[in-house]
């Protein structure tokens, strides 16, 4: 299911991300967006999300988080 429909305060598991612009994938594998990666959904706002990856938190927008899909 993509990242926006996923329940709040479950760890999730990232199972594909598909974005095909090279240079804001790279850009979120650094930040700690990658395939198999646990990650938390902390909170939503206006359909922006802020998630848990490893020790930090991250806001991504709606459009990013529609193509980023967990499990």
């Amino acid at each position: 299911m993509p990242l926006i429909l996923a329940p709040e305060n479950t760890e999730l598991r990232i199972v594909k991300v598909m974005i095909s612009d090279e240079k804001t994938k790279r850009h979120l594998e650094n930040l700690g967006i990658l395939i198999n990666r646990n990650i938390i959904i902390l909170s939503r706002q206006n359909g922006d999300i802020i998630v848990k990856v490893k020790d930090g938190r991250l806001a991504i927008n709606r459009e990013t988080a529609e193509k980023i899909h967990v499990a």
